[in-house]
């Protein structure tokens, strides 16, 4: 079927796509737009898992700090060149994945990072709560698999679901920018800062510990 080029027009500006590949999505797809978006995307994640093992040394480190000057974050995202990493495009995902650090308060960049100890602790303190609910053994396993599971994507950077579109994850969102730049790009490392984080935790132990020395 022909294409127009207003549908090849509105394509690559809904995706970023380049114009061949939009119009071979649009004649792939007999020019319905939202299929050849699915299309687009599909092609892209294949690509991306390609790109997903190869170095990435260049990059940016920045920095966000959240209305009032409660909240900081300090973060390193990586790509493969120098010259993606001074693009408008690349700097837009690393300020946006800032600044949901700092809303989605992650603990972790992925799965692997989380020490054995804490998934462990995790382990028996759902396996705890299953247990109170008289499930046979076999349907607790599978309880605590999903909380664990939950746990991961709670915690984990690239599980959390986008601020700005919640539709998306982390992960899902650097694929999409690893299709439309063509480099690997991949969170290395950040911190989070709060304002007094951790001072009432420690005053109310203290206090707790005054109180029970009082008691004796």
């Amino acid at each position: 079927m022909e294409i127009s080029a207003s549908a090849v027009k509105e394509l690559r500006e809904k995706t970023g796509a380049g114009i061949m590949d939009c119009k071979k999505a649009l004649t792939e797809n007999n020019g319905d737009i939202e299929k050849s978006i699915t299309y687009l995307r599909e092609k892209g994640l294949a690509a991306a898992q390609k790109k997903a093992g190869r170095v990435a040394a260049e990059g940016l480190v920045t920095s966000y700090i959240h209305a009032g000057g409660k909240v900081g974050v300090l973060l390193e995202v990586n790509c493969e060149t120098d010259f993606v990493a001074k693009t408008e495009e690349f700097a837009s995902i690393v300020k946006d994945i800032a600044m949901h650090i700092a809303a989605g308060s992650p603990l972790y960049v992925s799965r692997n990072e989380v020490p054995a100890d804490v998934v462990e602790r995790e382990k028996a303190i759902y396996a705890a709560q299953a247990k109170e609910s008289g499930k046979p053994d076999h349907v607790i396993v599978r309880m605590v698999e999903g909380k664990v599971d939950k746990f991961y994507k709670e915690v984990c950077l690239l599980e959390q679901p986008f601020v700005k579109n919640p539709d998306v994850t982390i992960e899902k969102l650097l694929i999409d920018a690893i299709a439309k730049l063509g480099e690997n790009i991949c969170v290395r490392r950040f911190s989070r800062y709060k304002v007094g984080e951790g001072i009432e935790k420690k005053s109310s132990d203290f206090a707790a510990e005054v109180a029970a020395a009082a008691r004796v």
